[in-house]
């Protein structure tokens, strides 16, 4: 059997610096630290300084005009003046195509849901700066089925939303005011009048993405949004830092992930969405690791799969060569070209080179817990026969892809010739094909290719994006393909009594035909 490996590289010339934002590009960036009705020991220090720095990515990286931003903070950020802001300058003021970015920083909550549309009977909402307690509620917020409304009402645009609060109902139901006063930082309120009580060892089923609540909908429109953590986590001001200076954890990630120094984890000078989520997502929990009470930190990446591999902004290739200072000097500079997505309202960049765009759209870097080998070494000759090894620190499922130069893959595995296989077992070899196959792979083609080994250690369903039934035999479009599986991978696992994120491992392998 012959395994097609045809590469070609095509050269693209790079791309201009991106110009001033349109007029009609809009951002509302909202920060609430005091409250007219809360106590001092309930106030947040860290919004004052996240709307000064999303500010500053908004005009600098992301290139819209200061009078394109409208912000609202502490006594300006009503409910009235909120809402609003969200129709007149949001959705009244742009039309389909033009970008527009929604932040938020302060507290979440939750309150009981009286559209009878929530399954566990609780909204998640977002504080407002007059935020009232009422009977057996709070009253003066802003409803999930709020934002939702708007966010539809924008439908064409290239919408971004940024939540750094966090909505957990099992927290939020079992403290006490008096107990959430004594964990400074934390970005979220408890009920009104709750009893302290233990909390559940299930933290809840319920997975939604902070107050967005039907994000298959949202993200077909147009939409990415982002959330500082899972619905069944609290997200934090960094409270290591003095008062004055304190700042969202999430926030600040987020904001420093936009430079590739920082999070572009194959060098290429192109931050992808992937790339930032596993930045901010390694951030988040090192601050968990640090604070006791901290459980742990799931920050949330909801669009649409091929999203995952474009960049967070237009690269600048002047600025590429920056992001690794000891690479070689003649190295060639990374070229980028524009592509189109699902419901891509605004220009999608990615690299040119399709087999260094794979590494974009997984995001993580290898780390050697999934090593990938070649019996007869990473250079082959048109014909030669050759072998796949796979070694994995972690017991897991694998998906092996190859991708060749044209952005074409063929899936290694599974396949329905392998089903006597059993997962991988950690520190065990899987060597592909072997005797049990009765063939060989081949080399064909010409030019660099690349093997992506995911060994999944959770028991996640990928039947329907990896059909054993497509292995060796389909001709795939690797970033469609690959897409979709690190999407899938990106959700929360709920099927240990803890919900966290899904556990996989990464290892990929460029080799080249002769």
């Amino acid at each position: 059997m012959t395994i097609s490996r045809t590469a070609v590289i095509t050269a693209l010339g790079c791309l201009a610096s991106l110009g001033p934002a349109r007029a009609e590009d809009r951002a509302l960036v909202i920060g609430i630290g005091t409250y007219e009705n809360l106590p001092q020991d309930m106030f947040l220090h860290g919004p004052k300084n996240d709307v000064k720095a999303i500010e500053a990515l908004l005009t600098g990286t992301l290139h819209f005009k200061p009078e394109a931003i409208r912000v609202l903070t502490d006594e300006r950020a009503t409910r009235q003046a909120m809402l609003s802001s969200m129709d007149e300058w949001l959705v009244a003021g742009t039309a389909p195509g033009d970008r527009v970015y929604l932040y938020f920083s302060g507290h979440g909550l939750q309150v009981k849901d009286v559209s009878g549309d929530e399954e566990d009977g609780m909204d998640e909402a977002i504080s407002t700066y007059d935020i009232k307690a009422g009977d057996d509620d709070w009253t003066n917020v802003i409803l999930d089925d709020d934002l939702e409304a708007v966010l539809t009402k924008l439908k064409g645009r290239a919408v971004t939303l940024v939540i750094d609060a966090c909505h957990s109902g099992t927290i939020s139901r079992s403290l006490s005011p008096q107990a959430v006063s004594g964990l400074q930082g934390a970005r979220y309120l408890p009920r009104p009048f709750a009893r302290a009580g233990i909390k559940p060892v299930t933290r809840g089923l319920r997975i939604d993405l902070g107050v967005v609540d039907k994000p298959a909908q949202l993200t077909a429109g147009g939409l990415t949004a982002w959330s500082a953590a899972a619905a069944y986590q609290v997200a934090w001001d960094d409270v290591r830092l003095p008062i004055e200076e304190r700042h969202g954890v999430f926030t600040s990630a987020y904001i420093a992930g936009y430079a590739p120094l920082e999070s572009d984890a194959n060098g290429n000078g192109l931050v992808s969405n992937a790339e930032l989520f596993e930045y901010v997502t390694r951030k988040s929990k090192e601050y968990c690791s640090t604070l006791e009470g901290c459980d742990d930190l799931d920050p949330q990446l909801e669009s649409v799969p091929e999203a995952l591999g474009t960049s967070v902004a237009k690269p600048e290739p002047d600025k590429a060569e920056q992001t690794a200072a000891d690479q070689p000097k003649d190295k060639p500079e990374p070229v980028y070209q524009e592509v189109n997505v699902e419901a891509g309202i605004a220009p999608a960049y990615v690299d040119a080179n399709p087999v260094a765009a794979m590494e974009d759209i997984v995001g993580k870097a290898n780390t050697g817990e999934v090593t990938v080998s070649l019996d007869t070494g990473p250079l082959l000759k048109k014909g030669q026969a050759f072998k796949i090894s796979i070694t994995s620190q972690y017991d897991g499922n694998l998906v092996l892809l190859d991708v060749n130069g044209k952005g074409l893959a063929t899936q290694i595995f599974p396949n329905d010739m392998a089903q006597k296989i059993t997962p991988l077992s950690a520190g065990s070899t899987l060597t592909i094909p072997d005797d049990y196959y009765g063939f060989d792979f081949e080399a064909d083609g010409s030019g660099e290719n690349m093997l992506v080994a995911i060994v999944v250690g959770d028991a996640v369903d990928l039947k329907d994006v990896v059909p054993s039934a497509q292995g060796l035999t389909a001709e795939l479009d690797a970033r469609q393909s690959l897409s979709e599986i690190v999407a899938r991978l990106q959700k929360t696992w709920t099927g240990d009594t803890e919900n966290r994120g899904v556990r996989w491992s990464l290892g990929t392998l460029k080799y080249t035909v002769e």
